[in-house]
Parts: C-alpha cells; structure tokens; sequence
C-alpha cells in the first residue's frame, strides 16, 4: 500500500507533501457525465482525501462510447449515474471517501455543499449551473475548474476567486442557445483532453501550487488540429456582478434561474429560461433534422419527439415537455437538446 502512490510523490512538484495535500483534499464534482466520470477516475487513482458526485441522470447506452466508468450492466439497468461511479471507484481505490448524490444541483445544494470542499469541478450539460457554480464560487471563496465539449471541441478555464477572471467576467449574457453532445455528437479523445486540462489544475491546486496554474482560456479541436491558449487577465472586470466590487451573485438569484411549472392536468411540464431570449425556430429545425428528428414547425411554435416525450419549442424561448411531470427530467432534455 506504500507503494500506491509512488511514482506520483516522486514527481517533484508534488512530492510527499503534496500527496499528504492532495489526501487530505475534498473535491465536488458536478455530473457525471464523460467528463465527471473521468475526473473522478483521475482523483481517485491520485488519492484524493474525498469526493463528492453530483449527478440527476441514469447510465444510458449512448453513455458508452465516452463515458469511461460504466458498463453494459449499469446501462441495461438504468443504474443513476452518481451510484455507478461510486460502485467503480471504490474497485479502485477503497481509501478514498466518496459521496453519490442523486439530485439536479440548484443554488440551495450548491451553497450547502460549497464551504465544504477545497475545490468544485465543472462537468455539468448546460451554463446555468455553470453560472451558479461560478457565483457560489466567489461568494465562498471555493476555486472551480470549467470544462466542456461537445464534437471535437473542448475549452477549460480555471476560476480562482481574487485571482483570476470569473465566468461572468467572460460572458456578457449567459448562452441559451447552442450544440451539444445529442446534436452535434461527441468523440471521445475530445473529453479525455478537457479531463488531463481540468485535473492537472486540480493537482495544482490540491497540492497548493498556485503558481503553476495555467492562468489562460485554452480551446482546441482534435479534429481540426487546432488550438489555443488565451489570456483573459484584462477581461477582470471591477464592475462584474459576480466578482467585482459591489458584487451581488445575480446567479444565486430566483428571478435569473430557469423557471418549471408542471401543468395542470396536462402530464407536461413547461419551462422557460431565466432570460429572454429569441429562438430560431428554422436553426433549430435544420440542426435536429440532421440527427434524424421528425421536426414540425410553423410561424410560432417547433415541435419533435423524443421516444416517449414530445417537446415543443416557442419563440420566446419557453419549452413545453409532454409526457411527464418530473421537473428534473423535463430540465435534463432541456438541457440535452436545448443548450
């Protein structure tokens, strides 16, 4: 068992002390999709101290392909996420503390489980909680480590609060729109490349080397051939609500999440973003087409299926989801097929 964690004390930036750090650390990992799947892999093979996973959703066989924790069994029966990685993981490394939490974060969870834990990692589907990530981050002081992909793109971004740029720093509004993974696909060298960048950090953080933070924005397509590496330091911006000055978290806010209302009588529920915004129906329309969706759409409203549920788009943004009244399961094909 001394053994275990050899070759990484003898990497000299980490060290004994370090692998004590890093023993001692509680890491908070929210979704564990491809990327929270591989974190919490990583961190458990690097002997983290704790860790806790936060995911709402069940092992699926479209999971598979890239999400490295799971097996044919967790997807034949529907075992939620959350619960099969914490069955591997502890195959793996049975000194390590390890929390499964079945839930869809929200700002209440998220304030109760961020003065906990050394450090949150982003592995979440969607940027509204992205943004409250971000807001708890800063209102407790908590670094976070953003990742995302989808295609063969992937981008990362590590957040320290009173160092660094926030999230809100980079983003003048929070992005409705957009492609993901059950819409343009995924590959998975893409999701492996975001899990090194945001464990990397995370050592660097754990073992409290800050100054070997990366410090930039870093993008690349696997494809493509293509990267990048961009310093954000002069996007710190002393107005941001989030960050700043006078900061007021706006994202820890009701009025800036994502309302739900499950509709009387209907077996449906509606939601509708936290933020006006204007859907292009035709955009939307040629997108899911291209994934084999029977789309029908008219002047104000696009509608499809996804077996057994129906969703129905509106221009304003508002999504109605028929064929359940689970609020949470109503916001995961939101989120899956909406951005």
């Amino acid at each position: 068992m001394n053994e275990r964690y050899s070759r990484q004390e003898l990497f000299a930036p980490i060290g004994k002390d370090g692998q004590q750090r890093i023993s001692s650390g509680h890491v908070l990992i929210i979704g564990a999709g491809a990327l929270g799947s591989g974190s919490a892999e990583a961190l458990v093979r690097a002997g983290v101290g704790k860790l806790t996973i936060v995911d709402r959703d069940y092992v699926e066989w479209s999971n598979l392909q890239r999400q490295q924790l799971y097996t044919e069994e967790d997807a034949k029966n529907r075992i939620p996420k959350a619960i099969a990685a914490k069955n591997h993981l502890m195959r793996i490394n049975s000194s390590v503390s390890i929390e499964a939490i079945i839930t869809d974060a929200s700002v209440l969870e998220l304030e109760d489980w961020a003065p906990t834990v050394d450090l949150m990692i982003d592995a979440t589907d969607n940027f509204e909680t992205r943004m409250m990530l971000n807001d708890v981050s800063q209102k407790y002081g908590v670094p976070w480590i953003y990742g995302a992909c989808v295609g063969s793109y992937g981008i990362s971004y590590t957040i320290v609060p009173g160092l660094t740029p926030c999230l809100s720093c980079l983003l003048e509004t929070v992005p409705l729109g957009g492609l993901t993974c059950d819409t343009a696909g995924i590959i998975s060298p893409a999701v492996n490349m975001v899990v090194s960048y945001q464990i990397s950090e995370a050592l660097k953080i754990l073992v409290g080397d800050l100054d070997s933070l990366r410090n930039k924005l870093v993008s690349f397509d696997v494809w493509k051939n293509q990267y990048s590496a961009i310093s954000v330091d002069s996007l710190r911006n002393l107005d941001c609500p989030s960050c700043g000055v006078e900061r007021f978290h706006p994202y820890l806010s009701f009025e800036n999440q994502t309302k739900t209302a499950v509709l009387c009588g209907r077996d449906s529920v509606q939601i509708r973003p936290s933020s006006p915004v204007m859907r292009d129906l035709e955009e939307l329309e040629t997108v899911l087409m291209k994934q084999g969706k029977t789309v029908q759409r008219n002047p104000y409203l696009l509608s499809f299926s996804v077996h057994p549920f129906r969703l129905v788009v509106f221009k304003d943004g508002r999504v109605i989801v028929h064929g359940t009244k689970d609020v949470t399961e109503a916001k995961g094909l939101y989120h899956r097929y909406l951005g």
